[in-house]
Order: C-alpha cells, then sequence, then structure tokens
C-alpha cells in the first residue's frame, strides 16, 4: 500500500495549488502505479506536454512509461506489434509472412551483451519504463472506456510489454541501402554497358564513385521485386488495407496488409544548427532542430520532461522509447539530423541443388542456421513458421529453382544498435567531454549531434557504427562465398568533429558532412546522402554578418527557397516561346524570387513543372525509353547538372525545346487542377498538410474525420528548410518537420517548440489535434523548464503513487 503520509501531503499540495493561470484546475484522484518507490507529480500544460516531477531517478521514466501510454496507447501498441512479429493474432492471417519477416530482423544476439552497450543503468531505465507502461495497460482491462477509439474499431486489447522489446525491436531507424543496393542491380542488369550512365542520373553519389559488380556476380539473377517485398515486409510500417467500413468492422481473414514505405524513403531530411555566443545577439549559444520524418495522425514526436535526483531534461523523442532524444537539460542542448553511413550489405548464395538449406562458403557447403517460430493467427489456428540465416544474417528470400538464396547483413542487428535509446546516456551529459563519450559509443542510426551548454561551448559530433570493406564499395550486391566480409567497424575518432569551430556556428542538414580532406572521406563510410540544397540555404543564412536571434532560427526552420528553382529560373534567361501560356508563365518564372510560399502562382508553376514534368522530361530526352522508366523523374541534382550542361547530355537548342515544352504540359495540368484564371492560382490550394491515420483508408467518412488532421495550405518543398516533402500524383505533403525546437542556451524558459497534430495520439483527446494549425501557421509554444513557467502554463494535475498490481485505481483525464 502506499504511504499514506505521502499521498496526504500530495492531495494538500494539490489542493493549495488548483489555481492555475486565473482557473481553477480539477484535481485528479490518485493513481497507483506499480513499480514506483515514491509519489510522482505529473504537470500537463496548455500545450499537452507533461511535467514530471519525481523524488527517485527511475520513478521518472516509470510515469514516463504511464503517461506516454496514456496520450499514445494505440500507436506504442501498434508499433511493438509490429515490431515483434504480432499482427496477425489480432489483425489475421494476411499478416502472417510480415510477422515471420519482422521477426527475421529482431536482435538475436545476446541481450546482457546489448544491455551493456549503453548507459550503465540502461536495463534498469527499460524495465521501469516498461512497468509504467503495463501499469496503464493493466489500468485499461479495469477500465476499458479509457482504450482509445482504435482499439474498439479493430475490436482487441493492448499487450503487455518486456523491457528487452525495447532493444529488440529495430525496425524503426534503418538506413535503407538495401534498396539502393537492389535498384543498382536492376539498372546493372537490364542496361548493360549503359548501366553507369543510367545509374549516374538515377542517385548522385556523394563522393563521386561509378559503382561496380563484384566478379562473378550476375545482377539479373536477382529476384529484384521479391527482395523488396521480403525488406518491406520486414522493415515498413503497417497500414490497413480498406474492407467493409462500418465502424465496429474488425478483421477478416480476406483483409490484406498494406505496408507504409519506410520513412526515410519518402523525404531524406533533418535540419540542426548551433551559433556560438560571439555570434548571437542574446550573448548565449543558440540551438535550433527540426528532424524530419514521415508526417502522420498521430505524430511521430512526442515531448516530455523529465525531473528527478540528477535529472532536468526536456524534449522530444519518440512515445515507445524512454528519455529524450532532441531537448536540452540544465546544462546542455542538443539537435540530431541523419548521418546517412552504409550499414547494410545484400549477400547473394549459391544453394546445394540438393540440400536447399546450404550455401557455398568458402569452397564448401555451410548449413544455414533456422529458428522455428509459432505465430498465433486470429480466428485460426497457430502457424509453425521457419527463419532461415547464413553467417551474414537472415535470409530475404530463395530461388529454389536457380539455387540461390539471399540475405541481409546490417549492423542494426549487432547489440547496442537500438535506434536512438542510446539518447539516454547523452541527454544526461553535462558538458562535452561526457557528451562525446556517450557519442562514441553511438550506434544506430547514423547522427550529427550539435551541441551547446552554458558555458558558452559549440560543437558537433557525427557518429554511428562504421562498417570497414576491404574491397568493395558496398554499393551492389555481392556474393556471400566467403570473397566480401566485413573487417569489423571502424573506431569513431575516424570521424571528423567540431568544438567552438572559428567560423562561430555549425549547420548540418543530411549532406555529406565529412570534409574532402578529411581522411574519412575516402574510407567508404557513405554514398548516398541527401543532397546539399537545404544544407547550403541554411548555412548562407546562419552565416550572415549580423548578430544571430532566435527570431532567426525560428524564420530558418519557416524558410522556403528553393535552390533548385533559382538554377532553373536562371536558365529562363534568353528563352522565348510562340505559345501564349507558355510565354506568359516563362515571364512569371523570371519575376519570382525563387521563394515557395503558399500563396505564390510562382511557386504552384514551378512545383507541378519541376516535380511532375521537367525532371521526368529530361530523363526522357537523354536515356531510352526503358532506361527512363527505371529512372523515372531522376535525382535532383543530376538533372540540374544535365540542364546545366554537364556532359554534353542536351544542346541548348534541345535543352530549351524541353523546358518549354514541359512547361506547357505543367501549365495544361494546373489549369485543369485549380482552373482557367491564373489570378486565383495558389501553391498551398494544391499543396495540402493531411496528417492521415493509419485506419483511415477503411473506416466510414465520419470516423475518417475524427482520425484524420488537416487540411492546410502550406508552402515549402522537399528541398527547402522547411521541408515538406509531397506526393508528385497529388501534391499533398507526406513528410517534414513534424517537431521543432528553438532552444535559448541557459535561458531556457525563452526556448520554443512545436509538435503536430498534436501530444496525444487519443482521438477522444483535445490535444489530438490541437497544434497542427500553429504548426502549419508556422508557430511555436514555449518549452516551459522552470517550475515557475510550469506551474503558470500548468491545466491539468495528474499525481501517480506507489501501487501493486491488481489494485483499482482512478481514471485519468485525458
Amino acid at each position: 500500500m502506499p504511504r499514506l503520509g505521502s499521498v496526504l501531503l500530495f492531495v494538500a499540495l494539490l489542493l493549495a495549488s488548483s489555481t492555475i493561470g486565473g482557473a481553477r484546475q480539477p484535481a485528479s484522484p490518485p493513481m497507483m502505479v506499480p513499480g514506483l518507490e515514491r509519489p510522482v507529480q505529473v504537470l500537463v500544460d496548455e500545450w499537452g506536454v507533461p511535467h514530471i516531477y519525481a523524488e527517485r531517478l527511475y520513478d521518472a521514466f516509470a510515469a514516463q512509461g504511464f503517461i506516454a501510454a496514456r496520450d499514445r496507447l494505440w500507436q506504442i501498441d501498434l508499433w511493438r506489434k509490429r515490431g515483434l512479429g504480432e499482427m496477425a493474432r489480432d489483425f489475421g492471417p494476411a499478416y502472417v509472412e510480415s510477422d515471420r519477416m519482422a521477426r527475421a530482423v529482431l536482435l538475436r544476439g545476446s541481450l546482457y551483451r546489448e544491455w551493456l552497450a549503453y548507459a550503465s543503468d540502461a536495463k534498469r531505465i527499460a524495465e521501469a519504463f516498461v512497468a509504467g507502461v503495463n501499469a496503464y495497460v493493466d489500468l485499461t482491462q479495469r477500465q476499458p472506456e479509457l482504450l482509445p477509439e482504435e482499439f474498439r474499431l479493430l475490436a482487441y486489447r493492448p499487450s503487455r510489454w518486456e523491457a528487452a522489446d525495447i532493444v529488440r525491436i529495430r525496425h524503426h531507424g534503418l538506413t535503407l541501402n538495401l534498396t539502393n543496393e537492389i535498384d543498382r542491380a536492376e539498372v546493372y542488369c537490364k542496361d548493360g554497358p549503359d548501366a553507369p550512365r543510367v545509374d549516374w542520373l538515377r542517385r548522385a553519389l556523394v563522393p563521386e564513385v561509378v559503382p561496380t559488380l563484384s566478379p562473378g556476380l550476375d545482377p539479373c539473377a536477382l529476384p529484384f521485386a521479391a527482395l523488396r517485398q521480403a525488406y518491406a515486409l520486414a522493415t515498413a510500417r503497417p497500414q490497413f488495407a480498406a474492407t467493409a467500413t462500418a465502424p465496429g468492422h474488425t478483421t477478416a481473414p480476406g483483409d490484406l496488409l498494406a505496408l507504409g514505405t519506410p520513412d526515410d524513403m519518402l523525404a531524406q531530411g533533418s535540419n540542426n544548427w548551433v551559433v556560438a555566443p560571439a555570434r548571437s545577439a542574446t550573448g548565449r549559444p543558440i540551438l535550433a532542430s527540426d528532424p524530419h520524418r514521415t508526417h502522420g495522425a498521430p505524430s511521430l514526436r512526442y515531448i516530455s520532461h523529465l525531473v528527478a535526483p540528477g535529472l532536468d531534461v526536456i524534449g522530444a523523442g519518440e512515445p515507445f522509447l524512454p528519455g529524450i532524444s532532441v531537448g536540452h537539460n540544465e546544462a546542455i542542448a542538443f539537435g540530431l539530423t541523419r548521418f546517412y553511413i552504409d550499414q547494410e550489405d545484400l549477400y547473394v548464395y549459391d544453394t546445394n541443388p540438393d540440400r536447399p538449406g546450404e550455401y557455398m562458403y568458402k569452397g564448401r557447403w555451410e548449413p544455414m542456421a533456422t529458428v522455428t517460430e509459432r505465430i498465433e493467427v486470429r480466428g485460426e489456428s497457430t502457424r509453425t513458421v521457419t527463419i532461415a540465416f547464413t553467417r551474414h544474417g537472415p535470409v530475404l528470400t530463395a530461388d529454389a529453382a536457380a539455387h540461390r538464396a539471399f540475405a541481409l547483413r546490417a549492423a542494426w542487428l549487432d547489440e547496442g544498435m537500438s535506434p536512438y535509446f542510446g539518447a539516454i546516456e547523452y541527454m544526461r551529459a553535462r558538458n562535452w567531454e561526457q557528451f562525446s563519450a556517450a557519442m562514441n559509443r553511438w550506434g544506430a542510426p547514423g547522427e550529427n549531434q550539435v551541441y551547446a551548454d552554458t558555458s558558452g561551448n559549440i560543437g558537433w559530433i557525427p557518429a554511428g557504427l562504421m562498417v570497414v570493406r576491404p574491397n568493395w564499395d558496398g554499393l551492389t550486391p555481392v556474393p556471400g562465398d566467403g570473397r566480401y566480409e566485413w573487417a569489423g567497424y571502424r573506431d569513431m575518432d575516424e570521424l571528423p568533429r567540431a568544438f567552438n569551430p572559428p567560423s562561430g556556428y555549425v549547420v548540418t542538414a543530411n549532406e555529406n558532412t565529412i570534409p574532402p580532406d578529411h581522411p574519412a572521406a575516402t574510407k567508404g563510410v557513405g554514398y548516398e546522402w541527401s543532397d546539399g540544397f537545404r544544407a547550403d540555404r541554411l548555412k548562407s543564412l546562419v552565416a550572415l554578418p549580423e548578430p544571430h536571434r532566435l527570431e532567426g532560427s525560428r524564420a530558418y526552420q519557416l524558410d522556403t527557397t528553393s535552390l533548385p528553382a533559382q538554377r532553373v529560373v536562371k536558365l529562363l534567361g534568353g528563352m522565348t516561346d510562340p505559345r501564349p501560356q507558355v510565354s506568359r508563365a516563362l515571364d512569371l518564372l523570371r519575376l519570382w524570387d525563387a521563394n515557395i510560399r503558399a500563396d505564390s502562382a510562382a511557386a504552384a508553376v514551378f512545383e507541378v513543372w519541376f516535380a511532375r514534368h521537367l525532371r521526368r522530361a529530361v530523363v526522357q530526352a537523354v536515356l531510352p525509353q526503358a532506361a527512363a522508366a527505371r529512372v523515372g523523374i531522376g535525382d535532383t541534382t543530376r538533372v540540374l547538372q544535365v540542364l546545366e550542361g554537364h556532359g554534353s547530355w542536351l544542346t541548348r537548342e534541345r535543352r530549351d525545346r524541353v523546358l518549354a515544352d514541359s512547361l506547357a504540359n505543367a501549365l495544361a495540368e494546373i489549369e485543369k487542377r485549380l482552373g482557367p484564371d491564373w489570378t486565383r492560382w495558389q501553391w498551398g490550394t494544391l499543396h495540402q498538410a493531411v496528417f492521415e491515420h493509419p485506419l483511415s483508408a477503411r473506416v466510414d467518412t465520419g470516423t475518417r474525420r475524427r482520425l484524420d488532421v488537416g487540411a492546410w495550405p502550406l508552402g515549402g518543398s522537399s528541398v527547402t528548410p522547411m521541408a515538406t516533402a509531397y506526393r508528385p500524383s497529388d501534391y499533398q505533403l507526406i513528410s517534414g518537420a513534424s517537431f521543432r525546437m528553438v532552444a535559448d542556451v541557459g535561458n531556457w524558459d525563452a526556448s520554443v517548440a512545436i509538435n503536430t497534430p498534436g501530444q496525444s495520439g487519443d482521438p477522444g483527446s483535445p490535444h489530438y489535434r490541437d497544434l497542427a494549425p500553429l504548426w502549419a501557421a508556422g508557430r511555436y509554444f514555449p518549452l516551459a523548464y522552470s517550475r515557475a513557467a510550469v506551474e503558470k502554463a500548468t491545466r491539468t494535475r495528474i499525481e501517480l503513487v506507489p501501487g501493486r498490481p491488481g489494485v483499482a485505481a482512478a481514471a485519468v483525464a485525458r
């Protein structure tokens, strides 16, 4: 039973401070949470951010798990179910194969060594967080009315967690090099001697390198579609196929799994920067971070504030993980972008015609290891499936007729590679030395971390497990016969880093941040980076000579200037065209400032033209028809290089014809979509922010309105600092910054942030969609940090007290 004196004291404090911001706040009954040592106060502010005040360190993480489940139960339950391969149990037989493949990419190594790879108390933190999640799950068993709507729609209940679930699941932070290897192999198969030229236009590589196939490897031996499907079944986020749409409809055996696209295949993006005191108007460092991922409802990011002895950290993480990955504590601030290390390889094997479970390795047949798994299936009996492994990793697929098998080798399957979990160590650092030590153990995904502290220091550290490939570049599949083996991992000290750089600032935006004269530049860390457009634009802004202000960082996060647009418009200088509409559009674009504003007609013309017509037209103009179809719209950087005369791919006359004809086609599309009146054309009319729920396609219209959030007109594109990547088919937003933060280092209450569409993942909560209008308007809220600021912003108070499993607990306000 809880300590009576502590409970009475908390109730007294609660009643004494129940008037907040001029409005009397209702006092929720105490909630009993098994696993707590002492009572915990949770103050939820007006933006839905929970501020957790604990008397014991691990109680803070238990409370974080409980509150995360309160706000995001369906989302985190689905993450666990998908990651562990337990979808078929609740959703039917269509998910059996995806469950099998999800289990193929679970951590199979030693949990003992796994926990040791992180902070010394990593297991204790995970156990506390999971205890909190389970306490809320247990509460919903007693009070089903607390379950979010999705559980009723799909007619199932959430599962309880184990601490190991957090580190065994690896599908949410992958590098995705494998899909590029498959795509490249298909080009080399079908385009023969012209393959390097085709691949050059398909994907820019930095530094420049011509991929080469391994001797003896036939790229046409790869079952391209089957490999892509297997990788997606193992790693992609789930969606739910459209079926009968009555609100009470349950998943039927005939339902099909609709796989989402892995996040970073849609838009590889994040921004961060840090400015030193000497360049800051505040005389303190300013740190900004806006990590980008796929948009949806609920948001991937979740903001929370954890206060306990030795801990006072606030910021965003992922709701299914303990701790904070982007934010600040009382001494330092930190923000991340992806650093695209190549951590994957596809291995191709010859298999024994007489024993398909054996593969050739170093001149002899070697047996595959197999694991038998039992998969529970809703509405059917349990199925038994087998997962095969070579010495390199899980077998994705096999071609029995051709006697071949194909396996994934991934650094993220090794110990210490649970995505983002390593943040539990660096979020507690208090200086550069401690932060560097934590990042030296970082595994996955590869990250650029920017840093600032209250002593006025700034820094940058790229980190991640770097594969040593002694005799190949990692860009194409390789035989698994023993000729192509990893030679371990590189020491993190081989990467560049910066501490108080002479420039007084650091900017990263997923570009190749390794300087060309650095020794690591030639060590094959990776070649497939994001283009440099966002980084170049942001560097030009941050480097401006006037003192940098917090308002400046906010404006830079919302900047919609397109460097590709500037380069294309520059090509239009001397162009003429006899078609009146094309001539009018050329004049419009020549007078335009290349700002992709939501209210801009020129931005609408450019984006429709460049995204849907010009890029594809360039590819079709320089490649044979079949090769052009494989390339599609082409890499942005490469298309621009071709238009600017690189390699003499196009004559000036041919280029101008491609520009004009594709522009004419774009204008016809815009007129069809927006009408003939050009004065009514606006990019934001086409480019809409809609946050779709995973169940959106399978529910009725009324339910869809409750689950989806939006729409709002939006500026920007995938190449602007305010990254707003969209589907070319309808220009609807698909990815960008769900979370933004600008930290005034040392004057923490002046820091600001925004999440979208809301802090809660429960459609019945007022915090499910309340932040989306602010986000769409480019607004932020104060990231309250001091107790006084938190008290002023508090709208809901929750008291958590120690308890025993099975003890009745009161409902907690949403």
